[in-house]
């Protein structure tokens, strides 16, 4: 049974920081391609961070560029998000989300895109306080 666990979230003030993790298992973690979206409220999902399955790239959403910074750990089946200097428009749910997105053609041109992904955890609350 593949399950995707994210942990992490929680209240904190404008400037701080969070490190999200998500926990994989069920699923051949250092296979796959991994990304961070989150869902603000009354708002769709949206592309964060992606970083590829043998970890030597990464694509940030313009906003989390030079903020946010993703990761991976296989012998943990850990993906984590640091998120610092944080604002009110970072106020969201925060998920975490897997596949194997084939080439690095097809990582390039698709890595951003939801539909890309097959697997989701059930997502962790962040909200910043300003």
């Amino acid at each position: 049974q593949v399950q995707l666990t994210e942990s992490g979230g929680g209240l904190v003030q404008a400037g701080g920081s969070l490190r999200l993790s998500c926990v994989a298992s069920g699923i051949p973690f250092s296979k796959l391609d991994w990304a961070w979206f989150r869902q603000a409220p009354g708002k769709g999902r949206d592309f964060i961070a992606a970083v590829d399955r043998m970890g030597t790239d990464t694509k940030y959403e313009d906003s989390a560029k030079g903020r946010f910074t993703i990761s991976k750990d296989s012998s943990q089946s850990t993906v984590y998000l640091q998120m610092n200097n944080l604002n009110a428009g970072d106020t969201a749910v925060y998920y975490c989300a897997a596949d194997r997105l084939g080439n690095f053609e097809r990582w390039t041109q698709f890595s951003t895109n939801i539909g890309s992904y097959h697997y989701w955890g059930q997502g962790t609350q962040v909200t910043v306080s300003s």
